[in-house]
């Protein structure tokens, strides 16, 4: 009778499309923009192509952006940036690996915003450095979207500016994430 029973709920819950909570969310649309203040001109890069994935379990985040695929306004300041600063040929992507240190306050299945710290390594240009940035998780009708707005040093990570135009670029550059993402089906 107990077998009977076991076999017709668990026959049920597959019936109903039961489905598990996904614990990993993904995107290969992360748009990450950045911007170069300087006096004489402001030069801004954005990159709809980046790939990230977000572990609700643990707030794990990762995010894999190609530096080619960074736009520019001016065609000339893209290849200038790929070419003479981020020598795109030699150092093709950035990386940020990290943790939303306080992911157990996130209620995922909650629709809020709510605010976060996120640390971890952001590599360019082959150098890696220590970041801590803070950032929003969104959720909203069960989608998780997250944000983030941090300034790095582009002399910390190698990239020299010649003297001929550095009027024209800021060492501090400003740097916004949004992500949207989707459970994860791999």
């Amino acid at each position: 009778m107990k077998t009977l029973i076991a076999t017709i709920l668990t026959t049920s819950i597959f019936a109903f499309g039961f489905k598990a909570t996904p614990t990993k969310y993904f995107t290969r649309e992360a748009n990450i923009t950045f911007l170069s203040d300087a006096p004489l001109e402001k030069i801004q890069g954005i990159n709809n192509q980046a790939v990230s994935m977000l572990d609700i379990s643990t707030g794990a985040m990762e995010f894999a952006v190609l530096m080619k695929a960074f736009e520019f306004e001016k065609a000339l300041l893209q290849e200038h940036f790929n070419e003479n600063y981020v020598e795109s040929d030699k150092f093709p992507k950035a990386n940020f690996k990290g943790t939303i240190t306080n992911f157990a306050d996130v209620k995922w299945t909650e629709d809020r915003e709510y605010p976060v710290t996120v640390t971890g390594k952001l590599t360019i240009h082959g150098v890696t450095k220590d970041v801590t940035s803070k950032g929003k998780i969104i959720i909203k009708t069960g989608a998780i979207s997250a944000n983030s707005t941090f300034n790095i040093l582009i002399s910390d990570y190698n990239i020299e500016i010649p003297s001929v135009v550095k009027n024209k670029i800021n060492n501090s550059v400003k740097i916004d994430v949004n992500s949207n993402y989707k459970p994860y089906e791999g």
